[in-house]
């Protein structure tokens, strides 16, 4: 399985998904590729429950003045909490409210 997507991970428009603002909504565009054992089983986890590119994902809350956890809504139902550095993993493009992902 191929985690990311043929987007360049330098391509402007894109950010860590803890970086997108409360209420913000974002299309996953790729998920970077840890070096770190630790990391490579975050990742895996992550594609698991479902962060794969494409996916929609809106942040819902954060539960505290630092900003984590992050509450992530990933497509219409699901909705996870997440660390910054298990964020980190998951570059999102941000899109307007009712904004068709390109």
């Amino acid at each position: 399985m191929t985690t990311a997507s043929a987007t360049d991970p330098t391509s402007p428009g894109t950010l860590p998904l803890h970086a997108l603002p409360r209420g913000a909504a974002g299309v996953i565009e790729y998920l970077h590729q840890p070096t770190e054992g630790a990391d490579r089983e975050l990742l895996l986890r992550l594609i698991e429950l479902g962060f794969l590119p494409g996916e929609p994902v809106r942040i819902v809350a954060r539960a505290r003045a630092d900003g984590e956890p992050v509450a992530v809504r990933l497509g219409d139902q699901s909705t996870f909490a997440l660390r910054r550095r298990e964020a980190a993993l998951v570059a999102v493009r941000p899109v307007q409210d009712g904004a068709a992902p390109a």
